[in-house]
């Protein structure tokens, strides 16, 4: 298990919608943000709830006008996890958001500056147990009210240390920030300090973490489409992870918010983070060796377990029967393909041999079958029991038998029908 950072530890949440632990030795927290209006009631519920089936354990909402604060009042009684309010510009938002039930609020030090307005908001969470993450972004961290200050400070910003600078300008602003917290001896405090740039995110936190013991949240802002912004977002965040450092996650996309707390998941589960919910899927890349339609078979396999399987089983799809034999002897269940056939083994053995139009039944059906079994205590996950030889090219599943009687042996074998 990779040793992870020493921090605080703050909760969130109430009976009705779960407690959850940030920080201390509370497992990594994975969270995301809605993406309709908050105002749209019903809207905000469905996104919510259907965020939380993917596994989301906290959820944010924005808060720009007080339409979208009293709408929480009305969107709380029909969710069950913990909501956090994103408050950027008008700190009575925030007290609002408090009033009517929220479990945490976001702040951005680049956007509410005045001492008492943050320290109304700072008395208001104390008083009801509520915890407030700080979050620094490169967008928001520079001046942009005090045209000389902003000249000053974007001038630092764009010599040659780039990220001297704004890590400089980060951590001064956050330093300010939480003296106010601490003469109001408030420490429920989360931290965060994101940007676009995958090496900044890595040296901010990295940075962070050697000064302050606040919990930290991660995450790549303005990271683009799922496409692209999964590598820009899964580097700085691996990265940091296996280093220690990060206590909660969102990865952040232009696309459907689910897709952000799927990956958010796997990647911890891949770091051993987590335990791993659901089937861990391995299949073949793309080559020239591959005899069957592989592509369809794997989307169609992990829609099918997706929606079936609970128990994290160990699947392996693959094409051709390279490296199939070794992928299928380390998984619980795998299935390797020849011409036009596949083979299933079931923990290592050889349970069956079908057309390729059979395959994906079969499989879905062996994996039921080693589930079922699973929950019944017959066997365990990642039991191997049968050593695997690869297959003769000439055997059952290899093409080399029908080469060999149209008189091609020279092709499977290096000699002709009949040589020595």
């Amino acid at each position: 298990m990779l040793q992870r950072r020493k921090t605080r530890q703050l909760t969130l949440g109430d009976d009705a919608h779960g407690y959850v632990r940030i920080g201390g030795d509370a497992p990594i927290v994975v969270q995301t943000m809605t993406s309709g209006y908050t105002h749209d009631v019903d809207g905000c519920v469905a996104e919510i709830n259907r965020l939380a089936a993917a596994g989301a354990e906290v959820v944010r909402v924005a808060v720009p006008e007080r339409k979208d604060t009293a709408a929480l009042k009305e969107i709380l009684p029909q969710v069950r996890v913990p909501i956090v309010a994103d408050v950027h510009f008008h700190f009575q938002r925030a007290l609002e958001a408090i009033e009517a039930g929220g479990h945490k609020i976001r702040l951005n030090p680049g956007n509410i500056q005045d001492r008492k307005q943050v320290e109304q908001v700072i008395d208001a969470c104390k008083e009801r147990g509520l915890p407030i993450r700080i979050g620094v972004n490169e967008g928001s961290i520079i001046e942009r009210k005090d045209k000389q200050k902003r000249l000053k400070e974007l001038g630092g910003v764009f010599s040659n240390n780039k990220h001297g600078h704004f890590l400089a300008i980060m951590i001064t602003k956050l330093e300010e920030y939480l003296d106010i917290f601490d003469g109001r001896d408030f420490h429920d405090i989360a931290i965060s300090a994101k940007s676009p740039d995958p090496d900044l995110v890595i040296d901010a936190y990295t940075e962070i973490s050697k000064r302050f013991d606040y919990p930290l949240h991660l995450g790549v802002t303005h990271a683009g489409p799922r496409e692209t912004g999964t590598i820009r977002s899964v580097v700085p965040l691996g990265h940091l992870l296996a280093s220690g450092v990060g206590d909660t996650i969102r990865i952040s996309y232009a696309n459907d918010p689910v897709y952000e707390v799927e990956d958010a998941l796997e990647l911890l589960y891949c770091l051993c983070l987590r335990e791993r919910k659901g089937v861990d899927l391995i299949a073949c890349p793309t080559c020239g060796r591959i005899q069957v339609d592989l592509f369809t078979l794997v989307q169609e396999v992990r829609r099918k377990l997706a929606e079936e399987i609970e128990l994290p089983i160990k699947v392996a799809v693959m094409g051709c029967i390279v490296n199939g034999p070794g992928e299928a002897e380390g998984a619980d269940v795998a299935i390797f393909a020849g011409d036009r056939r596949g083979i299933i083994y079931v923990q290592g053995e050889k349970v069956a041999n079908v057309p390729e139009a059979e395959i994906l039944d079969a499989l879905l059906a062996e994996c039921r079958g080693f589930e079922a079994r699973v929950r019944s205590g017959e066997v365990q996950l990642g039991q191997k029991t049968v050593a695997i030889a690869p297959p003769d090219p000439i055997g059952e599943l290899g093409s080399g038998a029908e080469k060999i009687a149209a008189g091609e042996g020279d092709k499977v074998t290096g000699l002709t029908v009949g040589g020595r």
